[in-house]
């Protein structure tokens, strides 16, 4: 399987709000609320670092959970969130489209 990279969509409403990280799309108004994994591979997709890497760094680093799991698992997760265009997925690494804008 080839690296994937994540990187959330600018067309959603995200808060923290007591301790749970809340998510609506404003493509079609679905909601999640997210657990603390997912929160912890939320608040990483970048759009630079491979998923691998944030299963492997952050989410095998922070919970007890063997890589091989964790990892099908995240996959699953980035697929339900991109079915509704909360997070893009790529074979490459995403630029935002603001980094790439000159600055005056």
């Amino acid at each position: 399987m080839s690296e994937r990279f994540i990187a959330r969509s600018s067309a959603i409403a995200a808060r923290m709000l007591g301790g749970e990280m809340m998510i609506m799309s404003a493509v079609d108004s679905t909601f999640f609320t997210l657990n603390d994994v997912a929160t912890v591979i939320w608040q990483a997709a970048d759009g630079i670092t491979p998923l691998s890497g944030i299963v492997r760094e952050r989410v095998c680093g922070e919970f007890d959970v063997d890589s091989a799991s964790a990892l099908s698992d995240a996959n699953d997760f980035v697929e339900e969130l991109a079915k509704h265009s909360i997070l893009h997925v790529s074979d490459q690494p995403i630029v935002s489209s603001a980094a790439q804008e000159p600055t005056p």
